[in-house]
């Protein structure tokens, strides 16, 4: 039988933390838009594979590629995390079981012919913009769509 995760310290601490946003974040918004206003287009808070539970902030259907935008906390970036010194035993837990689910969700997407491509919230938006425009030209125009023909509205606009 599954052990239950550990709850937060204190019932205010609990309620913060659920108050917090999984998608339209302020790092997500600013990498869609400076995506957007490079011509891509793509699908909001979908999920890359059918039988996945789990969904990328920007999903290019015929490129096959999904993108999360990271939280330094949530994600233990490894320039900003700082861990809190109240229980910290069940923070570090924390972070360290969403790193896992990231690398699992990371591996299934390859199996699939999938890219992930991870953006921290601390990188320039228009930076990220650009590493994920290169990342879907390049995975377009080598025909690594060998799944499904896609949504043609997706992708590239003009480009």
């Amino acid at each position: 039988m599954a052990q239950a995760a550990p709850r937060s310290a204190t019932a205010a601490t609990r309620s913060a933390m659920q108050g917090n946003r999984n998608r339209d974040t302020r790092p997500e918004l600013a990498v869609r838009s400076a995506a957007h206003r490079l011509g891509l287009r793509f699908r909001v808070a979908a999920r890359p594979l059918p039988g996945l539970r789990r969904t990328a902030d920007l999903v290019f259907r015929p490129a096959r590629v999904a993108v999360f935008v990271d939280g330094c906390y949530w994600h233990g970036c490894p320039e900003h995390l700082r861990l809190p010194s109240r229980n910290s035993a069940y923070w570090t837990a924390k972070i360290e079981r969403n790193r896992a689910r990231d690398a699992d969700t990371d591996q299934r997407l390859r199996d699939e012919g999938w890219l992930a491509v991870h953006v921290w919230e601390h990188e320039d938006p228009l930076l990220a913009a650009e590493r994920i425009r290169a990342e879907v030209i390049v995975r377009r125009s080598s025909g690594d769509r060998s799944r499904g023909a896609g949504n043609p509205r997706e992708g590239l606009g003009g480009l």
